[in-house]
C-alpha cells in the first residue's frame, strides 16, 4: 500500500508547492513579481534575477528593492497541516530553500547600494523559519558579517569548526592554524577572511580543490594569493567597504586607492567575471549553464567590457580555450554592439597575431574567421587595421589576413581593408595583403583608385627590386585598365622605368595595350 502511495503523494506535494508559490506571487507588485519568478528559477535563479534587476535599473534609475524587502518581511497566514491550527509566519519563509538561497546571494551582490536597516530585518525575519536549510543558515550569517551586525555565532556546527581544525593542523607544519579555522571557529575573525568563506553565491564548482590550499601557509601568504586567484573583485570590494566605514567614523584615510579595471563593474556583473573566469581555468566541457555566463557581455557598456576583458586577462589565454569561449560569444542574442565586438575581438587576438613568429594554428584561424564572419565591421577596425598598421607585420600576419579577408569578407569590408592600405607605409607583407584584395577585383571608383596609384607612386622607389611589387603591378595594369586615365599612364610609365625585376618587359607591355583604350 505504502508504495503505490509514495508516488501519488509526491505528485499531491509538487502540486500544493506549485500553488502555494503561485499564491505567494499575488502578494508582489509587477516589477517585484518578475524577481520573484527569477529567484524561483532553481540553479539559474541567481543569474535571471541579476539580469532582470540590472535591465529595471536601466530603465529606471530610481528603482528600489524596498517594496520588494517589505513584502517578503510581511506576516502570511499559513496551515501548516497540524492540530497546531493557523499560525502567523514572515512570507519569505514560506518559499522553497532554494529561493532562499538564490534571494541571500542575490543581496549579498546588492546589499551594499540598500539601507543596511531593511536587509538587517529581512535576516531577522528569516531567522524565524521553523526548518531552516544549512546553506541559507551560512549565507544568512555571513551577510549578516558583512552588514557588521554578527551574532557572534560561527558559520558552521562546533563538530564541523573541530574537523576543521583538525584539517588545517595536518595542513600547518609549525605555527598556528589561519584561514579556513579562523573564520569557523573565532567570531572575532577578520572580515577580509570571513569574505573569502562564503559559498561564492552558487559559484563552488572547482571550490574543492581550492579550499585546502588556503592554510597551507601559517604566515597567511599562502592565503592572500589564493585569494587573489578565487576572488578576482573581494579584495578591491573590501578595500572600498573600509574607506566606508572610516569616513562614516570620521577616521581620516590613510591613502587614496588606486583604481583597478574592476572598480568599473557593478557589483550584479562582478560576479559573472569570477565566474568566467573559473569557466576559462577549468578543463571540463562546457554545458548550456556555462555559455549563457557571456549574457553578461550584453549588459555592459563599452567601458565595462573593456575592463571586464582587461580582468580576465583574455590576451594571456591559452588557445585551446579559444574555440569554447568564441562559441559562447557567438551564441548570445542579440548579438553584441559594435563597441563591444571590437573590444573583444582585439582583446582576445590581436596580441596573439601581432606575436606570430609562424603560420597560425588551426585553432586560431578557425576562431579568428567566426569572429570575423559574425563582426566583419568589428574586426576589421580592431583586428586587421592595426595588424597592417603594424611596422613588424610578417609573412605569418599577412598569409592570416588573406584567409581572413578571402572567406570572411564580402566587397563592402574588403574595400574597406583596402582603404586602409592607401595610408600606410608598405612593406612585403602588406604588399601581399595588396595583391590579395586587388585579385579579388575590390571595386575602386575614380577617386579611390586615383589615391591608389598616388600612394602606389610614392611606395615604387623602394622596391624596384621587389617581385611581389612588380605582381602587384601587372594585377593593376591588366584587371584595372579601364580605371586606368591618360595622367595614370604617363606616371605608371616614368614608374616602371625604375623596375629591375623580370617582370618589368612584361609590365610595359600591359602598360602599351592600355594605350588604345
Amino acid at each position: 500500500m505504502s508504495g503505490r502511495e509514495g508516488p501519488d503523494s509526491s505528485g499531491r506535494c509538487d502540486a500544493v508547492h506549485g500553488c502555494l508559490c503561485a499564491a505567494l506571487l499575488s502578494r508582489f507588485d509587477g516589477p517585484s513579481r518578475l524577481l520573484v519568478r527569477s529567484l524561483l528559477s532553481g540553479a539559474s535563479g541567481l543569474h535571471e534575477a541579476l539580469t532582470v534587476f540590472s535591465r529595471q535599473q536601466r530603465a529606471n534609475r530610481h528603482t528600489s528593492l524596498g517594496g520588494f524587502i517589505d513584502t517578503l518581511c510581511g506576516d502570511e497566514v499559513t496551515d501548516p497541516g497540524t492540530e497546531a491550527g493557523l499560525t502567523v509566519k514572515p512570507l519569505v519563509c514560506l518559499f522553497p530553500a532554494s529561493f532562499k538561497q538564490n534571494l541571500l546571494s542575490f543581496l549579498y551582490l546588492v546589499h551594499t547600494g540598500l539601507p543596511r536597516t531593511a536587509v538587517g530585518h529581512l535576516l531577522k525575519r528569516l531567522s524565524l523559519d521553523s526548518n531552516p536549510n544549512p546553506w541559507v543558515t551560512a549565507l544568512s550569517r555571513q551577510l549578516e558579517r558583512n552588514l557588521g551586525s554578527e551574532r557572534g555565532e560561527p558559520l558552521c556546527t562546533s563538530a564541523c569548526s573541530r574537523q576543521l581544525k583538525e584539517l588545517s593542523q595536518r595542513l600547518v607544519s609549525v605555527g598556528e592554524p589561519g584561514g579556513w579555522a579562523k573564520c569557523f571557529s573565532s567570531s572575532t575573525a577578520k572580515p577580509e577572511a570571513q569574505i573569502v568563506s562564503v559559498p561564492e553565491l552558487g559559484t563552488q564548482r572547482k571550490r574543492r580543490a581550492s579550499w585546502i590550499d588556503l592554510d597551507s601557509d601559517s604566515e597567511g601568504t599562502g592565503l592572500q594569493s589564493k585569494r587573489r586567484r578565487t576572488d578576482v573583485c573581494g579584495e578591491e570590494h573590501a578595500d572600498v567597504q573600509e574607506q566606508e566605514a572610516k569616513r562614516e567614523t570620521g577616521q581620516p584615510d590613510g591613502h587614496v586607492p588606486a583604481e583597478t579595471p574592476c572598480d568599473a563593474l557593478p557589483d550584479h556583473i562582478k560576479v559573472f567575471v569570477l565566474q568566467i573566469k573559473e569557466l576559462l581555468e577549468s578543463q571540463t566541457e562546457w554545458d548550456q549553464g556555462a555559455t549563457d555566463l557571456f549574457k553578461v557581455l550584453n549588459d555592459c557598456e563599452p567601458d565595462q567590457v573593456e575592463a571586464l576583458c582587461s580582468i580576465l586577462s583574455l590576451p594571456d589565454l591559452p588557445e585551446a580555450t579559444l574555440p569554447k569561449l568564441c562559441s559562447g560569444v557567438l551564441s548570445l542574442s542579440p548579438d553584441l554592439s559594435y563597441s563591444a565586438a571590437a573590444t573583444l575581438v582585439k582583446s582576445l587576438l590581436l596580441e596573439k597575431v601581432l606575436s606570430l613568429s609562424e603560420p597560425a594554428s588551426r585553432c586560431l584561424v578557425t576562431v579568428a574567421a567566426s569572429l570575423c564572419g559574425r563582426y566583419p565591421r568589428p574586426t576589421c577596425h580592431a583586428l586587421i587595421g592595426p595588424v597592417l598598421e603594424e611596422k613588424n607585420m610578417g609573412p605569418p600576419q599577412a598569409e592570416l589576413l588573406n584567409r581572413l579577408i578571402e572567406g570572411c569578407l564580402d566587397s563592402h569590408y574588403r574595400l574597406l581593408v583596402a582603404q586602409t592600405t592607401f595610408k600606410i607605409p608598405w612593406s612585403e607583407a602588406v604588399l601581399a595583403v595588396i595583391h590579395s584584395l586587388l585579385d579579388s577585383k575590390v571595386v575602386l571608383n575614380e577617386e579611390l583608385f586615383s589615391q591608389f596609384t598616388e600612394h602606389l607612386l610614392s611606395q615604387a622607389p623602394q622596391f624596384t627590386k621587389s617581385v611581389k611589387f612588380a605582381k602587384m603591378m601587372l594585377t593593376v595594369l591588366t584587371k584595372y585598365n579601364s580605371n586606368v586615365t591618360a595622367a595614370h599612364k604617363h606616371s605608371l610609365a616614368s614608374c616602371l622605368t625604375l623596375n629591375e625585376t623580370f617582370l618589368k618587359k612584361s609590365l610595359q607591355a600591359a602598360l602599351k595595350r592600355i594605350a588604345h583604350t
